[in-house]
């Protein structure tokens, strides 16, 4: 179904541009934490390629696309050397990394969706597979950082939202026989603009219900 809403070099080419933007968000984390140039690697390699290896895994796509293809390994490297040569001046254009993050989150909810789909998963699990693939290299990153999941913090803007509503709007496009190149691409776009809105206006999902704890908030 992939290879139907898109040809084969324009999804190739889009991947690489979401992992470069993954693994240049998991090398400035690991300059952040002061870790060497191995660990700047390790952290870029994991951010940009976690989610989609651990759905490859599930879904039985092995050896996993950053195995077989030398573009998605070498791109983090790439990712690496730039932040570690020219960190100060990544850090300034923090903003627009963050603009293109959104877009790769985007692109990986969807794609992870419709590949699950495609080895045989129902519509559900093939959600959470697009979830997973847009957001679990990030997770991975900050459990390895030794941090609290962003996506998992109440002070930080939607992250996980935008993902789940653009798997979400796959998955019912995939159960009405409606998933074009343009609904894809509409998903996609959804997904991009809420994330863009969230981190314009500081959308945060709720906490709990008449919440009453002793948790120092930071």
């Amino acid at each position: 179904m992939l290879q139907q809403l898109f040809s084969p070099s324009v999804l190739h080419t889009l991947d690489l541009i979401g992992i470069f933007v993954f693994a240049i968000s998991g090398a400035l984390l690991a300059v952040r934490k002061n870790f060497d140039v191995f660990g700047i690697a390790v952290l870029a390699e994991v951010t940009a390629l976690g989610g989609g290896l651990f759905r490859d895994l599930v879904i039985g796509a092995v050896p996993p696309a950053a195995f077989t293809d030398l573009g998605y390994f070498v791109t983090p490297l790439l990712a690496t050397g730039l932040v570690f040569f020219l960190h100060p001046h990544v850090e300034r254009i923090q903003t627009g990394v963050n603009v293109f993050d959104a877009a790769g989150l985007g692109l990986f909810c969807v794609v992870g969706t419709v590949k699950a789909h495609d080895y045989g998963l129902g519509l559900t699990a093939s959600a959470c597979l697009g979830l997973t693939t847009a957001v679990g290299g990030g997770v991975l990153r900050d459990v390895l950082a030794n941090e609290v999941p962003s996506l998992l913090r109440w002070d930080r803007d939607l992250y996980a939202v935008p993902a789940v509503v653009g798997a979400t709007m796959v998955a019912l496009c995939i159960r009405f026989d409606a998933l074009t190149p343009f609904t894809s691409v509409l998903a996609v776009i959804t997904a991009f603009v809420l994330r863009l809105c969230a981190m314009r206006y500081h959308w945060r999902a709720p906490r709990a219900w008449h919440r009453r704890s002793a948790v120092v908030e930071e």
